[in-house]
């Protein structure tokens, strides 16, 4: 302490971090965790006490393509205090990584010198090159009407599964056939079009030729493919499920329950002791 926010204790570190708790909660991208210890609890090195070890700006830039999009459904955006802009580079200065942290090698030589001014990209392109998918576990989410109003999904498709190649170390491509829509802010019937996975995992996982419906966020014109979304496949009578989901959350943000200071519903009919009481004003005004 201090940290890169200029938290001068812990205690004052915890409050603010535990904002983020939900987002952390539904996995809207496996670097958002390591990415708020990396801000709000640094890692310290001998040569670094006065200037923690920041994050790298590709794990910000993860961790906020995967979460803004979730973000904006409750009208909030990707904070000012977390510009990714203003992070180094990985093979141009100091900064630490999730792919950087070393458990399976020897006691002894756990070491990592973060004095160099400069990362190989080697290393890089070796670590990007070793990932396998196959290792990857992807939590399932629940595909429930439930589910569906609380996520506020941008977009519900009907695809054929081209492709899926890894594009980038931390990016997943899955090029699909979209066949029918429910939604999107996109005129995508009858095309084929990228879904990204802002990961080296692609969760949920698809296959080649598998027939879908992909329920998930829109990341300005790009598809996402997130954890926290939907992926079924695909029966006939889905499409009107998914139809029928999204006119009650229609119905439901158009006539929302009228909420009370307290965030309880307010109820349209008179309480029990408020009419005990109009019923008596009533009878005094006859006296």
């Amino acid at each position: 302490m201090p940290n890169h926010l200029h938290h001068s204790t812990q205690q004052n570190a915890i409050l603010v971090i535990e904002q983020y708790e939900e987002l952390v909660d539904i996995n809207c991208s496996r670097v958002l965790r390591f990415f708020l210890c990396a801000m709000y609890a640094p890692i310290c090195a001998f040569n670094f006490l006065r200037d923690p070890i920041k994050p790298c700006k590709s794990v910000c830039q993860r961790a906020r393509d995967g979460c803004e999009p979730v973000m904006r459904r409750y009208n909030h955006s990707w904070p000012e205090s977390f510009a990714c802009e203003e992070l180094p580079v990985y093979d141009r200065g100091v900064c630490i990584s999730p792919e950087a942290i070393v458990t399976d090698l020897a006691d002894d030589v756990k070491i990592v010198d973060v004095s160099l001014d400069v990362m190989p990209k080697e290393t890089q392109f070796l670590e990007c090159k070793s990932w396998n998918s196959d290792g990857c576990r992807c939590r399932k989410m629940k595909p429930t009407l439930t589910t569906y109003m609380e996520m506020k999904y941008d977009y519900v498709i009907h695809a054929k599964v081209v492709d899926v190649s890894q594009t980038g170390c931390h990016e997943v491509t899955t090029l699909v056939e979209v066949k029918e829509m429910v939604k999107s802010s996109h005129s995508i019937i009858g095309t084929h079009v990228p879904v990204i996975s802002n990961s080296s995992c692609a969760c949920p996982q698809l296959q080649p030729k598998q027939e879908v419906i992909i329920t998930c966020y829109e990341w300005g014109s790009r598809l996402m493919l997130l954890d926290s979304c939907l992926v079924e496949k695909w029966k006939g009578q889905l499409l009107k499920k998914y139809k029928r989901w999204e006119q009650r959350l229609l119905e439901q943000q158009q006539s929302g329950p009228k909420i009370n200071v307290r965030g309880r519903n307010v109820s349209r009919r008179k309480p029990a002791r408020a009419k005990k009481n109009a019923k008596k004003g009533g009878q005094r005004g006859k006296l």
